[in-house]
């Protein structure tokens, strides 16, 4: 059974050897991950060939997706108070393709609460919080991102596994990645 590891995993120091350690918890479960830094089976189509290299692996990327049948997704805050836009992407992709996708945070503060902190000058003002322009911070507790994200998880079957570890860890600690492994592996075999 095939899973798509989304996330901005592929961003860290040394990509290839979290790739490796992500497959392996997915191994131990039965499952085989599918790492967005897989080449395709085959190689690329020749049809990419005048294709930049961001182009080849959006388009790559979108292929391993649909050779999946369910997609988790590292939804760690990522460079601000909500989950890494193209990990949003792949999700949203996955589910309009009706197949069911999971999540896992390394981080337990609820997103209302992320996104305040973030906008140093966000204020209540009539009983809602805004930001700095006057926007308002979405909260809807006990959400762990945007309604969407939470959303499409809930309604494709899948679970969000959320765990608390220290700022440090957040990139290291793969615990609530195991336990949606072990969720995703006993609903798909299940």
């Amino acid at each position: 059974m095939r899973v798509y590891l989304a996330g901005p995993d592929v961003f860290l120091p040394e990509p290839l050897a979290r790739a490796a350690a992500l497959k392996a918890v997915c191994a131990r479960h039965g499952l085989c991950g599918v790492s967005p830094l897989d080449a395709l089976a085959g190689g690329d189509p020749v049809s990419w060939g005048g294709l930049g290299e961001a182009m080849r692996i959006a388009r790559r990327n979108e292929a391993h997706i649909a050779g999946c049948a369910a997609l988790v997704a590292n939804l760690t805050p990522f460079r601000g108070p909500s989950a890494d836009a193209g990990t949003v992407f792949e999700l949203g992709f996955m589910r309009a393709l009706g197949r069911p996708v999971f999540g896992w945070s390394n981080s337990a503060e609820p997103f209302a609460a992320r996104s305040r902190a973030f906008c140093r000058d966000a204020a209540p003002v009539d009983g809602v919080w805004r930001d700095e322009e006057g926007m308002l911070i979405e909260d809807f507790p006990p959400l762990a991102d945007n309604l969407m994200i939470d959303g499409a998880i809930a309604a494709s079957g899948g679970v969000l596994v959320v765990r608390g570890v220290a700022r440090g860890d957040a990139w290291r600690d793969l615990a609530a990645f195991e336990a949606c492994v072990a969720e995703v592996a006993r609903r798909l075999k299940g």
